[in-house]
């Protein structure tokens, strides 16, 4: 069982790329949000993923963030008055076997105490709900939709953990159990959920009038759904989508360096990334150092 990879790209593993009989690669069929992002930060890595499709293993707090979306998920298809902590736990013990039996927490290799402090974070993201809204007062339309429709001619398919309504219209939710951006960063993060509210005007003819992102424990980040903020989201995805299909057709899949390279499971086998990841590490290496003096 793999629960961390993106919705999207298993309900049709086919769809995420593949290399063709002349060894180049095959452009996606269509394209997931996830497959986006992760060609927007580093080509090479989508690369590495989805054509390749060599393992890219969700570390910790990935899992958690996929375990509390479970709880969440199975939470708000109760009724509203069964939308309580007491029932969350009770949701969250019934789903714990499925998480630590599946392949992706047991590769994490935990002891006891570490498992056990897993599970006090999952349950951390989870009540964090509480502090932003009441979920008794949610209006579900439905939860994990799926949609696949064609936005300004790129094939798009994802899955949109909440859509609700409310008196002025729909609104798209999706649960985030990361650190919340500031507001520097906020239009950046909020281009996935508009991409859910084009999805969903598309394939039902009914605008939404909000997208959030619901930041558990910490805050709610919203944007009003205008049409020149979906112009806005389907242009990025459509310039990303040909952006593909050209890094395909010429087989050139650059890396982009920086501090993200810290963190992916390709940097052995990307000598950019290998450079980087030593560079940064020189560099707190001498910023420490620098402290350590000036504290002397």
């Amino acid at each position: 069982m793999q629960l961390a990879f993106d919705p999207a790209d298993m309900l049709d593993p086919a769809g995420v790329g593949a290399v063709g009989d002349d060894g180049r690669p095959r452009p996606p069929r269509r394209l997931s949000p996830s497959g986006a992002s992760t060609f927007e930060q580093c080509p090479r890595r989508w690369r590495f993923r989805y054509v390749d499709r060599l393992p890219d293993p969700p570390g910790p707090e990935a899992l958690v963030g996929t375990f509390a979306h479970l709880v969440l998920e199975r939470l708000m298809q109760q009724p509203p008055s069964r939308r309580t902590k007491d029932d969350a736990r009770r949701i969250a013990r019934a789903l714990w076997p499925e998480v630590s039996g599946c392949d992706d927490f047991r590769d994490l290799e935990l002891d006891d105490e570490q498992a056990h402090e897993f599970r006090w974070r999952a349950w951390r993201a989870i009540e964090g709900l509480w502090d932003i809204e009441d979920p008794s007062g949610v209006d579900v339309r439905s939860t994990e939709q799926q949609v696949s429709v064609t936005l300004d001619g790129v094939p798009f398919r994802g899955v949109v953990d909440r859509v609700e309504s409310e008196p002025d219209g729909l609104v798209i939710s999706d649960y985030k159990s990361g650190r919340a951006p500031t507001a520097r960063y906020a239009p950046g993060r909020l281009q996935q959920v508009l991409l859910y509210a084009a999805a969903i005007a598309a394939e039902t003819g009914e605008q939404p009038v909000r997208a959030q992102l619901l930041y558990l424990g910490q805050k709610i980040v919203s944007t009003e759904v205008t049409h020149d903020e979906l112009e806005g989201a389907v242009e990025q995805l459509s310039s990303t989508w040909h952006a593909i299909a050209d890094a395909c057709h010429t087989d050139d899949f650059s890396p982009n360096p920086g501090p993200l390279c810290d963190y992916c499971p390709y940097a052995e086998l990307c000598p950019e990334g290998q450079a980087e990841t030593v560079r940064r590490s020189e560099l707190r290496a001498a910023e420490e150092e620098s402290l350590l003096k000036l504290a002397g």
